[in-house]
């Protein structure tokens, strides 16, 4: 016996309402579509934004723990000194330290040339990985070259290139940058620091290990060099995630709410459908009043059959929302598992429980109705 017979076995409501059901199945079955869309609705749109957000943040990659540092210019500071850097380093705990001289030029293969970002680093290692060869600790000879750069010029780890005129082999090809990059790598070749005109720096970029201590070395490095006057600009890159995820939080309660109005459709046919089976079955109530059965117990054989509504088309809805999860996440982030979040299932959760509650309010007014109507009213044709 399945556990709704036996449900029904015990509570005599649920057995009447699922008999009363059954007179029209074509009616009820189009109740029962219309709350299976509404919750379909709910927990697809809320997932898609779960979605649209994951595929942002694997986007934007590990910036939150980044902080860039560069001069202000509005003050007249046109770069970064060695005590600048010795300072941020200073008052760095928990992170890397990165210098940068940035310079533009001409990087030649034979007769394959292109203009290119150059970057003047002593440890690129901390900002950049390999897809070829092996990146140095110490950056002292030989040059890194980006994704975009080795396929222009056609080259890989162990080639020589000439940048500015002069003869580099290459120590690495490094990986592709996908998302927002501080220093992008794609379109360009990191060399020695030494080997780019400056005494100064254009930037220093401070890797952390987590969201957190990243901006407590930003904090840090602003009351340390800004203290006197306003030499440095500080940008954590923490600030776009945030920002990135508020929007994704209001678009989720708006594509949410557009999916509510679905199931408040769903709710006037669901009244609709009830109004309609109590008007059909007046005499019948009307005997039953007459018997001695109480207003109350047919309250709850209205709102048993609006409840069983709700259920059936929330079921359905959420299994289906799960397969659309699923087909929506192995598409955009290339795994259907993603689709099993906590907060997918609490929209999941939301949606059937908002589809239940919407039943049981559509069938108030009808059970209302049908429990008030006088027997001797009732019995008349």
């Amino acid at each position: 016996m399945s556990f709704l017979d036996d449900l029904s076995r015990r509570v005599p409501a649920i057995l009447m309402a699922r008999r009363n059901l059954s007179r029209n199945r074509i009616r009820s079955g189009l109740a029962v579509l219309g709350i299976i869309i509404g919750v379909l609705a709910i927990a697809s749109l809320g997932m898609f934004g779960t979605t649209l957000r994951t595929g942002a943040s694997e986007q934007l990659g590990d910036i939150g723990n980044e902080v860039s540092i560069s001069p202000n210019l509005q003050e007249g500071v046109e770069e970064l000194t060695e005590r600048d850097v010795d300072e941020i380093r200073r008052v760095v705990d928990d992170g890397t330290v990165v210098p940068i001289r940035r310079g533009t030029g001409v990087v030649a293969r034979g007769q394959q040339e292109t203009v290119v970002s150059i970057l003047g680093m002593e440890n690129p290692g901390a900002l950049y990985t390999a897809s070829d060869g092996r990146i140095p600790d110490r950056l002292r000879q030989g040059a890194l070259v980006g994704s975009s750069v080795a396929e222009t010029l056609d080259v890989e780890a162990g080639n020589t290139i000439e940048v500015r005129g002069r003869t580099y082999r290459i120590a690495a090809v490094l990986e592709q940058e996908q998302g927002i990059s501080l220093v992008s790598p794609n379109n360009a070749v990191v060399v020695p620091i030494d080997d780019v005109d400056g005494p100064g720096y254009s930037e220093v970029v401070v890797s952390a290990d987590s969201g957190q201590a990243a901006n407590e070395s930003a904090i840090a490095i602003r009351e340390a060099l800004n203290e006197r006057e306003q030499r440095v600009t500080v940008f954590e890159l923490a600030v776009i995630t945030e920002s990135i995820n508020q929007f994704f939080g209001i678009l989720n309660t708006f594509l949410i709410g557009i999916g509510s109005i679905s199931l408040v459709v769903a709710g006037v046919s669901i009244l609709n459908v009830m109004l309609m089976s109590t008007i059909e079955r007046r005499q019948e109530i009307g005997v039953l009043r007459a018997v001695g059965v109480q207003r109350g117990d047919v309250i709850r054989m209205i709102l048993a059959e609006a409840g069983l509504l709700g259920i059936a088309g929330g079921v359905i809805g959420a299994m289906l929302s799960l397969a659309a999860g699923m087909a929506l996440n192995f598409y955009v982030l290339n795994d259907a598992l993603a689709t099993f979040q906590p907060i997918n299932i609490l929209y999941i959760l939301l949606a059937v429980g908002f589809g239940v509650a919407t039943s049981l309010l559509s069938g108030l007014y009808p059970a209302w109705k049908a429990a008030n109507e006088r027997p001797v009213e009732a019995l008349r044709k």
